[in-house]
């Protein structure tokens, strides 16, 4: 039995459209009890969360273990890379749990005292996240989960710090005999009481981005507490599992997860030496929704280690003795070209068809357009999305494996 404690939160996205309940606890929740372990859930809810997560516990065979409050938080998304809007939450609660295994995540709007034999943390708060101990919480077996930003907050004189060093530095912090530091397209450096190791990340054709760290640190938890694996075992686990997650927007049970068998991302040599790829962003930007797109994959480009040559910010509006040659010499020089497709828009068109007799890999992204417009695109082997997440997460595997 794990027993899971942390937030149970609405979640909306624009595109793609979604709207349900879960949060990071009641995600957690469903992970190991549609892979077969048994789940015991705590969370604070307001009356309309917890109609709904009584009725998934009954249906996916856990237990819930509601804290009644006068509302839940709601998380509101453009897109699964987006930051979201967060309302509600502005009582902050306290739970006190006590059990042998316990999955804890941070909250933002409350903390969680737990006292257990073992116990996985995941901080799950990019502005301010919480040591675990801080609160009083004790462990004797104690294995962390987060990511490097996280961790670079949380470790004191962190600049510069190698990756190994923020793990060391943590476990010695936090009394942790196991840190889990996930790395984006680099996968997760794994500290096991003092031996380093690393599993890789997976390419899936989709990404559904909401939630993914909420299932790694669930079968992570699920392999290191209950299953007796080690834990470089329990994160490749994890990964595998939460490659499944992103490209099916669901959870596995463990023979769908035995025939599910992505491809491990392979990073190019120049990216391990610290190597930072170029993506030329390609894409109309006349109207406003054409340039909030345009500078929205550009940061988040940015935000996920790229270089980006973006056109309209790097060489501006001109006539064509302006701007023509310097955009081309921009194809020339970058490493994969992001076509923002829809409308279909000359110059984009002509730059993709320039990329690719260049031999650059293109991908192309397009809700909108048919199959009869997109055949050129097709045809030259461009990658086709009609998801805007997995559009920038498509191109940067490409590029880091270059």
């Amino acid at each position: 039995m794990i027993t899971i404690v942390g937030g149970v939160y609405r979640e909306r996205c624009m595109r793609p459209a979604w709207d349900d309940v879960y949060g990071s606890a009641g995600r957690a929740a469903t992970a190991i009890a549609r892979f077969g372990g048994q789940a015991e859930l705590h969370a604070c809810v307001d009356s309309d969360a917890e109609v709904v997560i009584d009725a998934r516990a009954a249906y996916e065979g856990f237990r819930f273990i509601a804290s009644n409050i006068d509302r839940s938080v709601k998380f509101d998304y453009i897109h699964g890379l987006s930051t979201p809007e967060i309302r509600g939450g502005s009582v902050r609660s306290k739970m006190q749990v006590t059990a042998e295994k316990v999955l804890r995540f941070g909250m933002i709007d409350g903390t969680a005292v737990v006292h257990s034999e073992y116990a996985v943390f995941d901080p799950q708060n990019a502005d301010d996240p919480e040591l675990f101990r801080v609160n009083g919480s004790t462990a004797k077996h104690l294995a962390l989960v987060l990511n490097r930003y996280e961790a670079e907050l949380l470790v004191p004189n962190s600049s510069g710090l190698s990756v190994q060093d923020l793990a060391n530095a943590l476990a010695n912090q936090e009394r942790a005999e196991v840190v889990v530091i996930k790395m984006g397209p680099q996968g997760a450096l794994v500290y096991d009481k003092g031996a380093i190791s690393t599993v890789p990340s997976y390419r899936t054709e989709r990404v559904w981005k909401i939630g993914s760290g909420d299932n790694f640190a669930a079968h992570f938890a699920q392999g290191w507490m209950d299953g007796g694996l080690s834990a470089p075992e329990a994160a490749k686990i994890a990964s595998i599992a939460t490659a499944f997650y992103c490209e099916n927007q669901g959870f596995p049970d463990s023979s769908l997860l035995a025939s599910f068998n992505p491809q491990a991302l392979q990073l190019s040599a120049r990216y391990r030496d610290g190597y930072r790829p170029t993506v030329y962003l390609a894409g109309p930007f006349f109207t406003l929704a054409e340039l909030w797109l345009v500078g929205q994959a550009r940061r988040d480009l940015q935000a996920m280690g790229m270089d980006v040559f973006s056109p309209y910010h790097d060489v501006g509006i001109g006539s064509a003795d302006d701007v023509v040659q310097k955009d081309l010499e921009g194809v020339r020089d970058c490493d994969v070209l992001l076509a923002l497709g829809d409308g279909l828009d000359s110059g984009t068109i002509y730059e993709v068809g320039y990329a690719r007799a260049l031999n650059k890999p293109v991908v192309f992204y397009s809700e909108n357009e048919s199959d009869q417009d997109r055949k050129m695109m097709e045809g030259s082997d461009c990658h086709i999305t009609d998801d805007y997440v997995s559009a920038i997460y498509q191109t940067v595997w490409e590029a880091v494996a270059l």
